[in-house]
C-alpha cells in the first residue's frame, strides 16, 4: 500500500520480491523456512522446517509439547482453512479430580495443566496433505541445531535465570539440560539440548523404516510419536513423577498414552468478518481470534480514516471496543463440540450496535459482557493484587519474563507465502521450558493449556475429558476484494488480538506499510481477566510504550483510562506477509532483537 504518512519511520526496509518471503520471530527460523523455499518446498514445507526449528531456538517459548493453531491458504484447493492442533484436555481430567486435589483453578505450570500436545501430529498433517517434500528434508536441520548449538537469546538466558532455583529444587531433570555446568547460561551461548536431537532422531529413523514412500514416513513418524515411544515416556512420566506446580503444592497428571493415541488435529473453515474491502479469517472459538472480528465489527460504527494512529481517539476507540469483545470472550467462549456458542449473534451487526451505545469519551471502568438468551455464563472477577513477582518465579503464565520476574504473555509466530501464492500464518506456542520438568527419555517439557480451563460446571469454558481449552493463540489470514492479501500475527497471550488489530488498522486506515504497521508505537488493556494462572485483571488499565506521545497519554488519562507506561519497544512481536499478485512483501518486528523477515 502507499504510504500518506509525513513522516514515515520503520527500523528496516518492508521486504519485497516475487519469489517468496518467510517472516518469524527469530532469525534462524527465518532462514531455514527461506532455505526449504530455495530447495523447491512450497510455503506448507517451509513452514514445518520454520516451526520444528523455532521449537528449538526459542525453548522458553514454545516446545514439542505444545499447540498450535495454522490459518493455510492453498493454491490448489482454492479456499482458506484453520488447522486445529490444539490437543484436548485427558480422560483423566475432570473438575472432580481436580477439586479433590484442593484446587480451585487449574494450575499454570506442572503436569496438571497438560493437555495432548497437538505441535507433532499438526506439522505432521500439514507435511503430508499440502507439503511435498520427506520429514527429513524439513527436521533435519532443527536436530543439527538442537545437537551441535545454536546462539541463546537474552530472553531465553532470563527466562532460565527466573526459575532457576525451582529447577535446582524441585525439576532436576530440567536442571540437567537448562543449567549447563551447574550455571545459568549467558546469552549467546552456542546451547545444545542433545536429548531433544536424540528424540527427533529416533522419530526419523523409525519414519524411514517404513521404506521410501513420503506418505509412508510421516504416517510411520506419527505412530513414533502418538502410539510409540514418545506417549510411553510421557504416560510413565505422568503416572509416576510428583511434580511441583504453582499452588505450592506436588501433583502427577493425568495424561496417558491412550490419550495421544486418540487424537488427530481437525480441519475446519475459518470464522471470518467483512471489514470494507477485507473479509478476516481467524480461528474459532475455542481459540480467542474471533475477538478480533467483534473488535472490527464494533469498530465499523467509527470513522477511523485519517485519525492519528497514535493520537488519543484512535487508541481510545480501540480499546474501548476490546473491552466489550475480550467481555464476551470470557462470558461465551469455549469448544463448540461441547458447549453451543452464540458467535453468529456475537459477530451480528444487530448486537455489535446495540454494544457500541455503550462506547462513550470516557473510558469505561466496569466489565460489561453481553447478553446472548440461554448462553453463556457469570464470570467472576478476580483483581490482580502484587501477585505478578511470585507468579513469575513459579513459571506460570504463558511466557516472556518481564522487569521484577514478572512473566508476560508470549510464544512464536510465523507467516509464509511461496511464489505459488500458498500461505501459512501460525502461532505455535506451549511446552516451554518453564511449564513443567523436562521429561529426561525426550528432552522437552510438557505444555500447560489447561490452565485455560474453569473448574466451574456450566462455564462454557469448563475443564472436561476431550475438551479443547480456549487458547489465546490467534493467527490472522486476510483477503482483500476476494483475494489472499495478507498474513500476520504476534505472540503475547491475551494481547495478540490486541496488537494484531491495532497492525490492521494502522495498515488499512493510515495507509501504513506492513513495517511501518508493526514499528508504530503500540498499547494493550488489562481490563480483563487474563487467560492465565492467577487469571487476574487490572479494570482501567492501559499499558502504553514510552514512544507513545506525552499528549495523547495525558489525554487518555483526562478520559479516565488507567495508563502506565512500558519501555520504548515493549509492545508485541508482529511479523506479517503479503501478497498483490506477483510481488510478496514481509516484514517483522524489531522488538526484543530476534524477530527477521527474509525474501526475495
Amino acid at each position: 500500500m502507499g504510504n500518506i504518512n509525513p513522516d514515515p519511520f520503520t527500523t528496516r526496509p518492508e521486504i519485497e520480491g516475487t519469489f517468496g518471503v518467510v517472516t518469524s520471530t527469530h532469525w534462524i527460523a527465518t532462514a531455514v523456512g527461506m532455505s526449504i523455499l530455495e530447495k523447491g518446498g512450497n510455503a506448507f514445507d517451509a513452514a514445518v522446517a520454520t516451526a520444528f526449528t523455532l521449537q528449538v531456538v526459542e525453548p522458553h517459548l514454545n516446545g514439542p509439547g505444545g499447540d498450535v493453531p495454522i490459518i493455510v491458504h492453498d493454491v490448489k484447493r482454492g479456499r482458506t482453512e484453520v488447522i486445529c492442533g490444539q490437543g484436548p484436555a485427558p480422560t483423566g481430567a475432570t473438575i472432580a479430580h481436580y477439586r479433590s486435589e484442593g484446587l480451585d483453578m487449574v494450575p499454570g505450570t506442572g503436569l496438571l495443566a497438560a493437555c495432548v500436545p497437538g505441535t507433532f501430529e499438526s506439522w505432521m498433517l500439514l507435511l503430508r496433505d499440502y507439503g511435498t517434500m520427506r520429514l527429513r528434508d524439513v527436521i533435519e536441520t532443527a536436530i543439527a541445531y538442537a545437537a551441535n548449538g545454536y546462539p541463546l537469546v537474552e530472553r531465553a538466558s532470563a527466562t532460565i535465570a527466573t526459575v532457576e532455583q525451582l529447577f535446582r529444587t524441585h525439576w532436576t531433570t530440567s536442571a540437567a539440560i537448562y543449567l549447563p555446568n551447574n550455571e545459568v547460561p549467558v546469552p549467546g551461548t552456542l546451547f545444545t539440548n542433545t536429548k531433544l536431537a536424540e528424540t527427533y532422531a529416533r522419530i526419523l529413523k523409525e519414519a524411514e523404516s517404513a521404506g521410501a514412500d513420503r506418505i509412508a514416513q510421516i504416517e510411520r513418524a506419527r505412530k513414533s510419536w502418538s502410539q510409540g515411544f514418545v506417549a510411553e515416556a510421557i504416560d510413565a512420566f505422568c503416572r509416576t513423577q510428583d511434580v511441583m506446580d504453582v499452588s505450592g503444592s506436588p501433583h502427577r497428571g493425568v495424561l496417558r498414552a491412550d490419550d495421544m493415541a486418540r487424537w488427530q488435529p481437525t480441519i475446519e473453515a475459518p470464522l471470518t468478518y467483512d471489514y470494507g474491502r477485507y473479509t478476516v479469517c481467524k480461528g474459532g472459538v475455542w481459540s480467542q481470534g474471533p475477538v478480533m472480528l467483534q473488535q472490527l465489527a464494533l469498530l465499523k460504527g467509527f470513522n477511523l480514516d485519517g485519525l492519528d494512529p497514535t493520537g488519543p481517539e484512535f487508541i481510545h476507540l480501540q480499546i474501548e471496543c476490546a473491552k466489550l469483545a475480550y467481555a464476551d470472550r470470557e462470558k461465551f467462549y469455549g469448544d463448540p463440540n461441547f458447549t453451543e456458542i452464540p458467535i453468529k449473534t456475537l459477530l451480528s451487526d444487530a448486537y455489535n450496535d446495540e454494544r457500541r451505545k455503550l462506547i462513550s469519551d470516557n473510558a469505561s471502568l466496569d466489565f460489561v459482557p453481553g447478553t446472548v438468551e440461554g448462553f453463556g455464563a457469570v464470570v467472576k472477577l478476580r483483581r490482580q493484587e502484587g501477585q505478578r513477582e511470585a507468579v513469575g518465579a513459579m513459571g506460570a503464565g504463558e511466557p516472556t519474563v518481564g522487569r521484577f520476574g514478572e512473566v508476560r504473555g508470549d510464544t512464536v509466530h510465523f507467516d509464509i507465502i511461496d511464489k505459488d501464492g500458498n500461505m501459512v500464518s501460525a502461532t505455535p506456542s506451549g511446552g516451554w521450558l518453564q511449564s513443567s520438568p523436562v521429561i529426561p527419555e525426550l528432552g522437552f517439557s510438557l505444555g500447560s493449556r489447561a490452565q485455560m480451563f474453569w473448574l466451574e460446571e456450566g462455564h462454557p469454558a469448563a475443564l472436561a475429558p476431550g475438551k479443547r481449552p480456549r487458547t489465546t493463540l490467534s493467527p490472522t489470514m486476510a483477503l482483500r476484494d476476494g483475494e489472499p492479501y495478507l498474513a500476520w500475527g504476534s505472540p503475547g497471550g491475551d494481547q495478540q488480538d490486541q496488537w494484531t488489530t491495532q497492525f490492521f488498522l494502522r495498515h488499512v486506515h493510515a495507509k501504513m506499510n506492513l513495517q511501518e504497521a508493526i514499528d508504530a508505537p503500540a498499547w494493550h488493556s488489562e481490563h480483563f481477566p487474563i487467560s492465565f494462572w492467577p487469571r487476574t485483571a487490572r479494570p482501567g488499565v492501559l499499558v502504553v510504550e514510552n514512544r507513545v506521545p506525552k499528549t495523547t497519554v495525558e489525554a487518555l488519562a483526562k478520559r479516565g483510562h488507567i495508563v502506565e507506561t512500558g519501555p520504548d519497544w515493549s509492545e508485541g512481536r508482529l511479523t506479517a506477509a503479503s501478497k498483490v499478485g506477483r510481488r510478496r512483501r514481509a516484514a517483522a518486528n524489531p522488538r526484543g532483537m530476534q524477530g527477521y523477515a527474509a525474501g526475495r
